[in-house]
C-alpha cells in the first residue's frame, strides 16, 4: 500500500512539474504570432556541435558559456574572438556569421565583399573540442593519481574508486588484449587501454545533462573517424610481412581467383579499408541513436502540448519515464560500446601479427 502511495505521489509531482511547460507549448500553438515547435531543430540543435556551451534557459534568455572562435580568412588573416559576438547565431561579427543554411548548418561562414560566402579555416574550440580537453584532463588526473598510490605503497591494494579502475584495467588486459593479440600484447596495451577509457568516459559525460556533460563527443562522426584511423594505422604500420603476404598473395585461395583477375587480393584489400570504417560507423551510430531517442521523447511533450496542454502533460509523464528507462539502458550501452570498439581493435591488430606459415602470434 505504501509503495502504491509513493508511486502516485511521483506521478503527481511529474504532472505538476511538466504542466507549465506543456501549457506554454499549447498556448504557443494557439497564437499564430508565435513560432510552432520544430522537433527537428530541437533534436539536431542539441546533438550538433556548437560554439556555445548551452547550460539552461531563464525565460527566453539562454544561459551558455561562449567559447573562443579561431578562424583564418583567406584574404584577411587570423581572427580570434568570443562566440558571444554572434549573439547565439543572430548577429555577424568581423565579416563572419554562423550559417543557418541546410548545406552548412551551425558552421562559421565568411561574408565576402561581393555578398557571396565561403568557409574559412576554422580552428575554434567548439563544445565537442572542449569536452575532449576536459575528458583528457580527467583521465590524466585519474591515472596519475593511481600511479602515485602504487609508487607510494606498492604492496598495498588500492581501495574504493582506484580499486574499481584496477579491476577494469585487468579485465581489458586479461580478457581482451592478451587473448586477441598474443605475445606482442604489451606493445599495443597503452593504446587500447587509452581508447577504452577515452570512449567510456566520453560516453558517460554524454548522458550527464549539465556542464561539463551533455556533449555528444562519441556521437560525432569526426571523433569516431579519428579513433578508427588510429586503429587502422596500428594494424597496417605494425603488421608483419606474413600479414601483407596473406592480403596480396592469399596463399589459401585457388589460383583461378588470383589470376588473371586478382579477385581475392582486391577483396582482401577492401577488407583492410572496411574494418576501420565499421569501427567508425558502429560507435557513431549507436551513441548518436541513444541521444536522439531520449530527445524524441522530450519533443513529444511539446508536440502534443501544442494540441492540448492536458494531452501534453499526460504524454510528458510517460515521455519522462521512457527517457529515464532509456538513460538506464544507456548506462549499459556506454560500457558495451567502449568494450566492443576496444575488442575489435584488438582483434584487427592481432590478425596483423601473423607469423611464418600462417601461425598466429598467440
Amino acid at each position: 500500500m505504501n509503495k502504491r502511495f509513493k508511486f502516485w505521489q511521483i506521478l503527481l509531482l511529474l504532472f505538476f512539474a511538466f504542466a507549465p511547460a506543456t501549457q506554454a507549448a499549447g498556448q504557443a500553438g494557439e497564437h499564430e504570432a508565435q513560432e510552432t515547435f520544430d522537433a527537428g531543430k530541437f533534436i539536431f540543435g542539441h546533438i550538433r556541435d556548437d560554439y556555445n556551451w548551452h547550460i539552461t534557459n531563464i525565460g527566453e534568455h539562454p544561459i551558455s558559456i561562449p567559447l573562443p572562435v579561431i578562424v583564418k580568412s583567406a584574404e584577411r588573416g587570423w581572427f580570434v574572438f568570443s562566440a558571444s559576438k554572434f549573439e547565439h547565431g543572430h548577429a555577424a561579427y568581423e565579416g563572419f556569421h554562423i550559417s543557418q543554411d541546410k548545406a552548412t548548418p551551425g558552421k562559421i561562414m565568411e561574408i565576402l565583399p561581393d555578398g557571396s560566402q565561403q568557409r574559412p579555416l576554422d580552428l575554434s574550440i567548439t563544445k565537442n573540442a572542449l569536452s575532449i580537453i576536459i575528458s583528457g584532463i580527467i583521465l590524466l588526473w585519474i591515472f596519475l593519481s593511481i600511479t602515485k598510490i602504487y609508487k607510494r605503497n606498492p604492496m598495498v591494494a588500492p581501495k574504493g574508486f582506484h580499486a574499481a579502475m584496477e579491476v577494469l584495467v585487468l579485465f581489458i588486459l586479461d580478457e581482451v588484449i592478451k587473448p586477441c593479440i598474443g605475445k606482442n600484447y604489451a606493445r599495443y596495451t597503452p593504446y587500447l587501454l587509452t581508447v577504452f577509457f577515452f570512449i567510456l568516459l566520453n560516453n558517460i559525460m554524454g548522458i550527464i545533462p549539465i556542464f561539463p556533460g551533455g556533449a555528444t563527443v562519441t556521437g560525432n562522426i569526426a571523433v569516431t573517424l579519428v579513433l578508427a584511423v588510429f586503429t587502422f594505422l596500428f594494424v597496417n604500420i605494425f603488421g608483419t610481412k606474413e600479414y601483407w603476404k596473406d592480403i596480396f598473395l592469399v596463399p589459401a585461395a585457388p589460383a583461378w581467383l588470383k589470376l588473371p583477375i586478382p579477385i581475392m587480393p582486391l577483396l582482401e584489400f577492401v577488407g583492410v579499408i572496411s574494418k576501420p570504417f565499421a569501427l567508425m560507423i558502429r560507435l557513431f551510430a549507436n551513441m548518436l541513436a541513444g541521444h536522439i531517442i531520449a530527445l524524441v521523447f522530450m519533443a513529444l511533450i511539446f508536440i502534443f502540448g501544442s494540441i492540448s496542454p492536458y494531452i501534453g502533460t499526460g504524454v510528458g509523464v510517460f515521455s519522462v519515464l521512457f527517457a529515464i528507462c532509456m538513460n538506464i539502458l544507456e548506462l549499459l550501452v556506454i560500457f558495451i560500446q567502449a568494450y566492443v570498439f576496444t575488442l575489435l581493435s584488438a582483434v584487427f591488430i592481432g590478425l596483423s601479427q601473423l607469423e611464418p606459415h600462417g601461425e598466429h602470434a598467440h
